[in-house]
Formats: structure tokens, sequence, C-alpha cells
């Protein structure tokens, strides 16, 4: 579960590395965010070898969607899916991904959301 004050890493080729969660998005007094939920980040560090042409700067405040956690989903057969690392995509202000690639695999709940392009910019599908 992601919540204020979660750092968390960027999967996606933006330029970004690490970021700060500094708002969960989803109502009055939403306080973790889980897979498929929306975030507002600040980043932290930037790739070294994209610094210079990196999508972002240091500082900048976008909005993510979190595409893995650590505490990992339950599915409806008790099946419990976990990740190693939390993990965002970040997005624009319209809430279009801005990276054109996005490193590692990704769950196949996003199949039923209305981000599926996560899933054709992903390396891989995992349950």
């Amino acid at each position: 579960m992601i919540s204020k004050g979660t750092f968390l890493n960027v999967v996606d080729n933006s330029g970004a590395k690490k970021a700060l969660c500094i708002q969960v998005v989803g109502g009055y007094r939403k306080r973790y965010a889980k897979i498929g939920d929306l975030v507002v980040v600040t980043i932290k560090a930037l790739r070294s070898k994209r610094r210079q042409y990196s999508k972002v700067k240091k500082g900048e405040v976008l909005h993510g969607l979190v595409v893995r956690t650590r505490i990992g989903i339950t599915k409806f057969s008790k099946e419990q899916v976990s990740l190693f690392e939390n993990g965002i995509v970040l997005l624009t202000p319209q809430k279009k991904i801005l990276a054109n690639r996005i490193f590692g695999s990704i769950l196949k709940n996003f199949r039923y959301t209305k981000y599926l392009r996560i899933l054709s910019l992903g390396s891989g599908i995992s349950n």
C-alpha cells in the first residue's frame, strides 16, 4: 500500500528514477493507494544517462499510476500476487502516459481499466 511520504520507483523511460508520493487521489480521507490508483508525486532523482534529455525535471509535481506494490493484491481465487518494489508510471496533466516504454512486467488487471495502453508498452504480462 502506498501512502503519503512513500518513495516510489519510476518504471518508465521518462527520465525519472525516484519519486515521492505527496497525495493519494480519489476522495475525501483516502489514505492508501493500491495497484491501479492515482497518486500525486514529486520527482526526487533522475536517471544518470537521461539527465540531459529527460522529459521531467527534479522537483516537478506530476500524477502517477501505481503499477506495482510490495503488498500486492488478492485475486478472486484467494491467490496473493505481490511484487518486489513499489513502482509507478508517470502521467501528463491530461492523464495520458508520459513515456513510450515501461520496464518490467505489468499485471493483467490493467486490461479492464482505462489504462489499457500500459499493457502494450510493458515488456511482459504477469498474472
